[in-house]
């Protein structure tokens, strides 16, 4: 029986040399597979009470919309800087080779709100920070953060747990 983990492909060098890109188009590509990450994605969240789902562009946008749907809750999606319409906050974070601006809406949000942030993938951790510091600047409670594939080589996981989040992941992946 295929695991979600099986739908995942791997590209060797991509987009450099020395990495190995985790692929989930294939994975969202696959009706079984898809559906497979969805229920596994919910799962540690039956019974808790959440009120919006955010999901990170650009993949978390997928996951995070399924997500949503099946929880019967609001999806918001936190964008690269320049992208959505209206007021928006921004929050500045490090890339491998320089720096990055995401932006929420400023109304996207409420105080209280409980939020459940959803990407991919988790690597570094910085997208993930930089989305945790605006949902919590306009008041939204983080339930957990919710990813398909963990690089723990890279200390996402890690910096997220310090920053007081719960961290779900599908499957680790070794190496880069």
């Amino acid at each position: 029986m295929k695991q979600v983990q099986d739908y995942i492909r791997t590209i060797v060098d991509f987009p450099h040399e020395g990495i190995m890109f985790r692929d989930v188009t294939t994975l969202f590509a696959d009706p079984r597979g898809f559906r497979m990450a969805i229920d596994q994605m919910l799962h540690p969240y039956a019974g808790i009470n959440i009120d919006k789902v955010v999901g990170l562009e650009a993949r978390g946008f997928i996951l995070g919309g399924a997500i949503a749907h099946q929880l019967s809750v609001g999806f918001v999606p936190i964008r690269k800087k320049g992208k959505l319409p209206g007021t928006v906050i921004s929050q500045e974070y490090m890339l491998e080779y320089g720096e990055a601006i995401v932006e929420l809406h400023d109304d996207a949000i409420k105080p209280g709100e409980k939020v459940l942030v959803v990407d991919d993938l988790l690597a570094t951790g910085g997208t993930a920070e930089a989305g945790i510091k605006l949902i919590e600047r306009l008041g939204g409670e983080i339930v957990s953060c919710a990813f398909i594939i963990d690089l723990p080589e890279l200390g996402g996981r890690k910096r997220l747990e310090a920053l007081g989040k719960e961290v779900h992941a599908l499957r680790a992946f070794d190496g880069l």
